[in-house]
């Protein structure tokens, strides 16, 4: 089973990195340049996608990366993407949780989507 792969809990410590990027990212957005919270999401999950692809190659599954992934990395994120953009946009609006916190719990949820897509992008020859 992965989660018990080294390469597993190496892709979840690169995902505490890239999610806390994110988050002060996401802050920095929302608050002092007074962005909307889906704004500010967006805008710090494209840039904290470019930083996870690095991380993901060299530390994660250890491949050399190419410009070829680099331009198929963010397709593997679109589930990424509409599981947390789905899930803060139900924790703040719908169950009318903090927007502070919705992208973290939504981030979580996204998690094992994330791995396997990745690992198919990313240690995939050619």
């Amino acid at each position: 089973m992965f989660v018990f792969s080294k390469q597993f809990w190496r892709f979840v410590m690169v995902g505490f990195t890239n999610t806390f990027n994110y988050y002060v990212l996401y802050l920095f957005f929302n608050h002092l340049l007074n962005m909307p919270y889906l704004g500010a999401h967006i805008l710090a999950f494209l840039i904290s996608m470019v930083g996870s692809f690095f991380l993901n190659s060299y530390f994660t599954y250890k491949t050399k990366p190419t410009l070829k992934k680099f331009l198929q990395f963010p397709l593997t994120y679109v589930v990424n993407f509409v599981v947390t953009t789905s899930g803060v946009f139900i924790l703040v609006d719908i169950l009318k949780l903090d927007e502070n916190i919705s992208p973290l719990l939504a981030s979580v949820i996204a998690i094992p989507f994330t791995f396997i897509v990745s690992k198919m992008i990313l240690l995939k020859e050619g």
